[in-house]
């Protein structure tokens, strides 16, 4: 009979924990619906808030592309004065003719940076040298034919 009681006793411990857990929760309609709507006006401000990223760079490229505009204007503007005004020697040291002349040479500056190659770049002594991504770099010959 004990355990009948026991057992009658620890059903009744676990409905009074169910309901006190589920009066905790409050899932209640009005609650969940409310989660919805909060949900909802976070993804808007969200969305609002990516498009005014995108608006905002959208204008700084345009902003930095007049702005690289007036610099080849000015920059025009200098190397025509430049020629007008001094002599063709001077006016050649001072600045270049064309107006990408500047922008020409540092793009040659820099492809001339990408093709140095690594430092730890092992360079072959002769064309029939093993490379080092070889199979066979490492292995002596003679090691071979013993393992066989």
């Amino acid at each position: 009979m004990s355990i009948w009681l026991i057992a009658i006793g620890c059903l009744v411990v676990g409905i009074v924990t169910g309901v006190a857990f589920a009066s905790r929760l409050n899932t209640s309609p009005s609650h969940v619906q409310e989660l919805e709507n909060q949900i909802r006006s976070l993804k808007e401000s969200h969305n609002e808030y990516k498009d005014s990223v995108s608006d905002h760079f959208s204008l700084t490229a345009e902003l930095f592309q007049h702005m690289t505009e007036s610099y080849r204007e000015v920059y025009q503007h200098l190397a025509n004065g430049a020629q007008d005004l001094c002599s063709s020697e001077v006016a050649n040291k001072l600045l270049p003719a064309e107006v990408d002349a500047g922008f020409e040479e540092t793009k040659q500056k820099e492809a001339a940076k990408e093709l140095i190659p690594p430092k730890d770049y092992a360079v072959k002594r002769s064309s029939g040298q093993i490379g080092a991504l070889s199979e066979d770099f490492g292995i002596e010959k003679n090691k071979i034919a013993t393992d066989k």
